[in-house]
């Protein structure tokens, strides 16, 4: 029980902090949902409660949504977030990749966490570089390219948000627009994806952990709800900053099989 509340605190820490910023709930959330249960199944019910909190956020400021940024983005984004999670089901989740021992623990990264800690790195350092300076603003090609990328990197890790926040702030959004536009694209890519995620719940349905999942949910909810209250009275680079550090050290942490 203190777990499950714990979780339902990060829920709610990470909902907030990344209400601004557009990017970071789902891999804030997946290491700890990774404690729970198996990789697989922690993606898909780090996917679960992202959509959730997408849907509310939409419902809170889904009217600021740019329709075309949506369209041009998000059908690309929804192809290759069901690829991602295809190519997710075919990663084992067993048999470390190296092993070391701190004490007497034994630690170790298998194949997928390592494959999720090195996504979640690059993307990090990607997004807080100046990798994407050079980005065309509005561009219809790198729109399309954009969703591509992100919505891979989501359905095979649960980690599009950076990826999706780097391209969206390119196209000259207002702030209001650009946490809009990113929570509908989130929720669509969402939909793909677990609609993938479902058969593999369906097989394991006795091993699924549902009480936090729902702890989780509402936790991210009313981070959302918080965050929409101070929008306009928060600057998004020093919250992005702050994620992209806390991401960096997760990343770290799963590629050496600490989580």
């Amino acid at each position: 029980m203190p777990e499950t509340l714990l979780l339902g605190f990060c829920a709610f820490g990470a909902s907030l902090l990344t209400f601004f910023c557009g990017f970071g709930l789902g891999t804030l959330l997946l290491p700890v949902f990774a404690c729970f249960m198996p990789l697989d199944r922690a993606v898909a019910a780090t996917a679960v409660v992202h959509f959730v909190n997408g849907l509310f956020k939409w419902v809170l400021v889904g009217r600021f949504a740019d329709r075309r940024v949506v369209l041009v983005f998000g059908i690309p984004a929804i192809v290759a977030a069901m690829v991602g999670a295809e190519v997710l089901s075919q990663l084992p989740d067993q048999g470390r990749l190296f092993e070391w021992t701190l004490g007497t623990h034994t630690f170790g990264p298998t194949a997928a966490r390592g494959l999720v800690g090195l996504l979640l790195g690059v993307m990090v350092v990607l997004e807080s570089g100046d990798a994407f300076d050079r980005i065309r603003t509005g561009g219809t090609r790198t729109l399309v390219l954009g969703g591509l990328l992100s919505g891979f990197f989501g359905g095979v890790s649960g980690m599009q948000g950076a990826l999706r926040s780097a391209f969206l702030s390119k196209q000259g959004l207002s702030k209001e627009a650009f946490i809009a536009t990113g929570a509908v694209i989130a929720a669509c890519v969402d939909v793909s994806r677990l609609g993938i995620y479902a058969s593999d719940w369906r097989r394991h349905a006795d091993d699924i952990r549902w009480v936090p999942v729902f702890v989780a949910v509402v936790g991210a909810l009313i981070g959302a709800r918080v965050g929409a209250t101070y929008l306009r009275k928060v600057e998004a680079a020093m919250v992005s900053r702050c994620v992209g550090a806390a991401l960096l050290v997760m990343a770290a942490a799963m590629m050496v099989g600490l989580v």
